[in-house]
């Protein structure tokens, strides 16, 4: 596996190619990916094959977002079917990566140990102090592309539920974000007026 080309492959492609409008999918959201990933394959014991792997799927996971918005893990899917022969990858570890890449649908299902950490990497942010800059990011996001308006409440309503519903697969992500996530619902619910 060649990855330090795909990367700056990849990059370039997402920084020249990605709709201003993408707010949240955008470059630094694949990188922010990519660096959770990094450090919860530190935390988790990951081997080398396994951190690469995984590193691989964290900047293709939404590269599908230069094709379509709607399906884009699929598009995502296909992209490293395309790319990933050229750059030293074999059936076996392209199979890995769309894997991967689909277990980041939502809701997410992840099949195994790779995919937890992918899923719980690619909402980290749930858990952390920059959550209501990212989660805001998203709602004007899905404004610009027209895939649904919400009022500042009706945003916030749908993220209660979506908080009280998301859990971290890993033992690491629960122990770096379960409070910062629970802290961040009750701020929430105090602006709702939710006790």
């Amino acid at each position: 596996m060649n990855f330090a080309p795909l990367r700056d492959f990849i990059l370039d492609k997402l920084r020249t190619g990605l709709r201003h409008e993408l707010y949240y999918h955008s470059i630094d959201h694949t990188l922010d990916v990519y660096d959770a990933v990094m450090r919860l394959a530190k935390l988790e014991n990951l081997d080398a094959y396994e951190t690469e792997i995984l590193k691989t799927a964290a900047l293709l996971h939404d590269a599908g977002m230069l094709i379509t918005y709607a399906g884009h893990e699929e598009a995502s899917a296909e992209m490293a079917r395309s790319f990933l022969p050229q750059y030293g990858y074999d059936e076996t570890d392209i199979t890995l990566v769309v894997n991967l890449i689909l277990d980041t649908r939502m809701p997410q299902q992840a099949g195994g140990k790779l995919g937890q950490i992918l899923c719980d990497a690619d909402l980290d942010y749930l858990g952390r102090d920059d959550y209501f800059l990212i989660s805001h990011r998203l709602r004007l996001e899905w404004i610009r592309t027209n895939l649904r308006q919400t009022t500042l409440r009706q945003w916030y309503e749908l993220q209660v539920n979506f908080l009280q519903s998301h859990h971290y697969f890993c033992e690491s992500s629960q122990q770096l974000r379960n409070q910062g996530k629970q802290n961040n619902l009750e701020q929430i619910k105090n602006l709702l007026g939710i006790y």
